[in-house]
C-alpha cells in the first residue's frame, strides 16, 4: 500500500502539530487610557518571558500596576493624613511606585497602525464549544474532499473541519484541545468494521456522544482532457477499490489497481503530479477541489454503499428518554467465551435489541492454555467483544442488564450512550 503524505503547505495536522508548538509571551502591556507603556522593572532578569523571574511575577506585577495607574495623577494619604509612596506587595516583595519606568507611547495613531499581537488564551478559550455544531472544531481522518469530511459536515453544520494524516492524531486532537470532536468511520455496510478505530476506542478515554451515516458515492476522476482509454492505472483506498471492482470491468478499464491511504488523497497526488496516465476513485467534491475531471459518475457496485461514522468528545453527554438512544460497550472475560451466551442473554430477557457485535483478540494477553485430557494442551484467543444496544442508559432495564452483565465478565465498560442517526437517506444511482 502506497502512502500518499501531503505537500509542504498541506493543513493536515500532524504529530508534530500536536507535540511542538511554538510559545509566545507578551513583554509589555499597554494602557490606552493614560498614554503610557508600563513596564515592570524590578527584578529584571533575562528569563523565559523577558520580564521578571517568571510568568508568575511578570503577571502579578502587571495586575497590581494597572490597577493602581490612577494613584500616580494624586498623592495617596495614609490613615493619618500624611503622604505614603504606595507600596505593593508583589509576589511577597515591597515594590515602590517610583521604581517603575514609566515610557511614553508618543504617536498614537502610529502604535495603532501595527498589526496587534496574538491574544493569549484564557478560560475561555479551553471551555467546551456550543453543543449545536457550530463553531465547533472538528477533526477528521483525510484529506479535505474526504468522505470523512463530509461526514463532520453533516454531524456538526458550519464547523471548522480539522484534516488529520492518522486516526491516531484524530483522536489525540481532542484529547489535547486542538479540536471539539473527531468524526471517525467504525463500519461500512459492504467492507465491514474499521478494526483500527475500535482498537483506539479502547486505547484512549475519549466518549461517543452521536453517529451518523453517510451513504457513498463513488466517482472515476481523471486530470482534465484525459480519457478513459489512455488510463493504465487507478489509486484509491482498498475499500473504494473493492466497492468498484465490477464496474469497473464493465468500463472496459483493464488496468492496475493500486491500494493508497485516502480517496481523496488520491486525487490529490494525481492533481499535485499532473499524473496522466492514472484515475483516483473518490468523491465529486474532490473533483472539485484538486481541478479534475469526472469521468464516471456513481461507480459503486453496489447502490446501498453506506458507512457509518462516531462523534467523540472529551465528555459523555447526558443519556435521555425523549428519542431513541444507542448504547455502545465492550467487555471481556478471564474464561474466553463461555460466558458470552449469558452475557446477550440479559439483554434478550430485557427485550433490547442488538444492533452489531464485533470480537477483536485481547492485545495484551492474545492467547490462553487450556487443559484438555483427550487432546492435551490447546492455545485460543482471549477476545473482547464490542456491543451496540438500541437503548439509553436513563431506562432502568439498560441499566439492570449492564448489572447483570458486570456480574460474568471481569471487564466492563461503557464507551457512549447517544442519540441514534435517525435521518432518512436514498441509495446512490447512476445512470447505465
Amino acid at each position: 500500500m502506497h502512502t500518499l503524505s501531503p505537500p509542504p503547505s498541506s493543513n493536515v495536522l500532524n504529530f508534530n502539530h500536536i507535540l511542538t508548538r511554538p510559545r509566545r509571551s507578551p513583554n509589555r502591556v499597554g494602557v490606552a487610557s493614560t498614554r503610557i507603556l508600563i513596564k515592570c522593572a524590578y527584578g529584571l532578569e533575562h528569563g523565559s518571558y523577558g520580564v521578571g523571574s517568571s510568568r508568575a511575577d511578570w503577571q502579578s506585577s502587571c495586575a497590581i500596576l494597572s490597577s493602581n495607574v490612577s494613584s500616580q495623577e494624586k498623592p495617596s494619604t495614609d490613615i493619618n493624613g500624611g503622604k505614603s509612596e504606595h507600596i505593593a506587595a508583589i509576589n511577597g516583595h515591597k515594590t515602590n511606585v517610583t521604581d517603575l519606568q514609566l515610557v511614553p507611547i508618543g504617536n498614537l495613531a502610529g502604535e495603532l497602525a501595527k498589526p496587534l499581537p496574538p491574544k493569549p488564551l484564557t478560560i475561555s478559550d479551553l471551555a467546551p464549544a456550543p453543543m449545536h455544531g457550530s463553531q465547533l472544531r472538528v477533526a477528521y481522518q483525510g484529506v479535505p474532499g474526504a468522505y470523512s469530511e463530509a461526514a463532520a459536515g453533516k454531524a456538526y453544520p458550519n464547523c471548522e473541519a480539522i484534516p488529520c494524516d492518522q486516526f491516531e492524531v484524530a483522536f489525540q486532537a481532542v484529547e489535547l484541545w486542538i479540536a471539539d470532536r473527531a468524526v471517525l468511520p467504525v463500519e461500512n455496510s459492504l467492507g465491514g468494521s474499521i478494526h483500527r478505530n475500535y482498537d483506539l476506542l479502547l486505547r484512549h478515554r475519549l466518549h461517543i456522544v452521536g453517529e451518523v451515516q453517510l451513504p457513498v458515492h463513488h466517482c472515476l476522476l481523471a486530470l482534465p482532457g484525459i480519457r478513459k482509454e489512455y488510463l493504465t492505472r487507478v489509486i484509491s483506498h482498498p475499500q473504494a477499490l473493492s466497492q468498484c471492482e465490477h464496474t469497473l470491468t464493465k468500463l472496459g478499464l483493464n488496468v492496475a489497481r493500486e491500494a493508497v491511504d485516502d480517496t481523496a488523497g488520491a486525487a490529490e497526488f494525481i492533481a499535485t503530479n499532473s499524473l496522466r496516465d492514472t484515475a483516483a476513485i473518490a468523491s465529486a467534491r474532490a473533483a472539485e477541489l484538486y481541478g479534475l475531471q469526472v469521468l464516471a459518475d456513481g461507480i459503486q457496485d453496489d447502490p446501498s454503499n453506506v458507512t457509518r461514522f462516531v462523534m467523540l468528545a472529551r465528555e459523555p453527554i447526558i443519556p435521555r428518554t425523549d428519542r431513541p438512544f444507542k448504547t455502545s460497550i465492550v467487555f471481556a472475560h478471564d474464561k474466553g467465551t463461555s460466558v458470552l451466551f449469558k452475557v446477550l442473554s440479559a439483554f434478550a430477557f430485557r427485550n433490547i435489541s442488538l444492533t452489531k457485535i464485533e470480537s477483536r483478540p485481547h492485545r495484551n494477553r492474545p492467547i490462553r492454555l487450556v487443559d484438555d485430557a483427550n487432546v492435551g494442551t490447546a492455545k485460543h484467543f482471549e477476545y473482547l467483544f464490542y456491543v451496540d444496544f438500541e437503548s439509553s442508559m436513563a431506562e432502568v432495564r439498560a441499566q439492570n442488564a449492564l448489572a447483570e452483565v458486570q456480574e460474568f465478565t471481569s471487564f466492563l465498560r461503557v464507551l457512549g450512550s447517544y442519540p441514534m442517526d435517525m435521518t432518512p437517506w436514498s441509495p446512490s444511482s447512476r445512470d447505465d
